[in-house]
């Protein structure tokens, strides 16, 4: 029998029987080419988001008595958790502008905002009840009044009581225990106020105004009269209430260190007006400030 003439596909290629032709490669579609902006016409602006609106806000208030202004044209805006401290020679209108805003004295002109609302022609209880909380230059505090007692009657007017019906601190044993904790003053509990040093007078004041939960703060020199060693203390628990709370403070001082470490800004007050308002470094550089404020005693 004689051999087959028969063969497989592979063994034809691999003997090279049959060519096979690639497929041509096309080319990739030309993409157009971007389109340029038309210098003529206005670039679109970005959307900016809208800011918070400060959690305090003066527009051009004053206040003037008898023909004489002591408090001139003020305007200014607190963000939420800032540190503002004011500066200014003595006369300068620092306390006359917190008893504006604090609703102890009645503005002659302008606007108060708190929160966005108008508070204006507020009493300054009414105030209390929004959150804003204020301390004084002269201690208010009762001599023969334990330090517990001094925060549980502040308890109970933050309750909606009256001081006229006074309960002792142990109707409300929470919130004493907690806010003496937090001021350090735990272990004077049963101390009457006129024991206390200055320094432990000051960190009452501030108990009786923390028991009320205030978001701003007003602190008029809260450290007068505090002997330098109990300085350091006071400072921090100040900065601790704005730092580690989120707290807003205003404050009046005049130990320009301590104002230095605590304030985000600083706003200097001179005869009655808003002389500059910048941050610490800014304001200390200020050749008027310099002239209006750091040549004269303090």
């Amino acid at each position: 029998m004689s051999p087959s003439n028969t063969t497989s596909p592979g063994a034809e290629d691999a003997a090279g029987g049959t060519d096979k032709v690639p497929a041509p490669t096309l080319p990739a579609p030309a993409l157009p080419a971007p389109a340029l902006p038309d210098p003529a016409l206005p670039v679109p602006a970005l959307p900016v988001p809208a800011l918070p609106a400060p959690v305090l806000r003066l527009r051009g208030i004053g206040w003037t008595i008898g023909g004489a202004t002591i408090v001139d044209s003020v305007s200014l805006d607190v963000r939420e958790g800032e540190f503002l401290a004011f500066i200014g020679p003595n006369g300068a209108g620092k306390t006359s502008l917190f008893n504006l805003i604090s609703g102890l004295n009645p503005v002659t002109r302008g606007t108060i905002e708190l929160d966005g609302r108008d508070i204006t022609a507020q009493a300054a209880h009414a105030r209390a009840r929004r959150g804003l909380g204020r301390t004084f230059q002269t201690s208010s505090l009762w001599p023969g009044m334990t330090v517990a007692d001094h925060v549980g009657l502040a308890a109970q007017a933050a309750e909606g009581g009256s001081y006229r019906v006074w309960r002792r601190a142990d109707t409300y044993p929470e919130r004493v225990e907690r806010v003496l904790d937090r001021t350090q003053l735990t272990h004077r509990a049963d101390t009457c106020a006129d024991a206390l040093s200055h320094g432990e007078k000051r960190k009452l004041e501030l108990a009786v105004l923390l028991v009320g939960e205030p978001r701003l703060m007003l602190l008029d020199e809260p450290m007068a009269g505090v002997s330098a060693e109990e300085v350091p203390a006071l400072t921090g628990l100040i900065r601790s209430l704005h730092r580690d709370e989120g707290r807003t403070v205003l404050m009046v001082e005049h130990h320009m260190d301590v104002l230095l470490d605590l304030a985000d800004r600083l706003a200097v007050m001179h005869h009655g007006t808003l002389l500059a308002l910048d941050t610490p470094k800014a304001v200390m550089a200020d050749p008027i400030v310099q002239q209006a404020y750091l040549g004269e005693e303090l």
